[in-house]
């Protein structure tokens, strides 16, 4: 299983990935595509053409590994190739994508820290 701790990062890849691709094809897309590198231990993740399936590409020290899930109805929000400026989601923003919430119609609200306006500790 992979963890989600604070110091993995999540990218995924915009737009189309062939899904017959597996361990050797999916990290080279993450060479190409994203520009990461598959052995950091960070998660990519991937879509289909029709937004039905996704997999997840992770390297846990011993191998490759390759999580995958398929929609029965409905499909992903998914984005285009088009919006290639930020390819990092947050771990929030991906259980949020896997559990079939439209990341890009939510906001993130800002929180009001109190310790660093106040000087005091809550």
């Amino acid at each position: 299983m992979f963890s989600l701790n604070a110091t993995t990062k999540v990218y995924f890849a915009p737009g189309i990935t062939d899904m017959r691709k597996s361990f050797d094809g999916l990290a080279a897309c993450t060479r190409q595509i994203i520009g990461g590198d598959p052995l950091s231990g960070h998660l990519f993740v991937f879509c289909n053409r029709r937004r039905d399936r996704l997999k997840i590409l992770y390297w846990d020290r011993a191998g490759y590994c390759l999580f995958a899930k398929r929609l029965e109805k409905g499909t992903f929000s998914w984005p285009s190739e088009t919006h290639r400026s930020d390819l990092e989601m947050t771990r929030e923003e991906l259980l949020l994508l896997i559990g079939g919430i439209d990341v890009s119609k939510t906001r993130r609200r800002r929180w009001l820290d109190y310790a660093a306006k106040s000087g005091h500790s809550p």
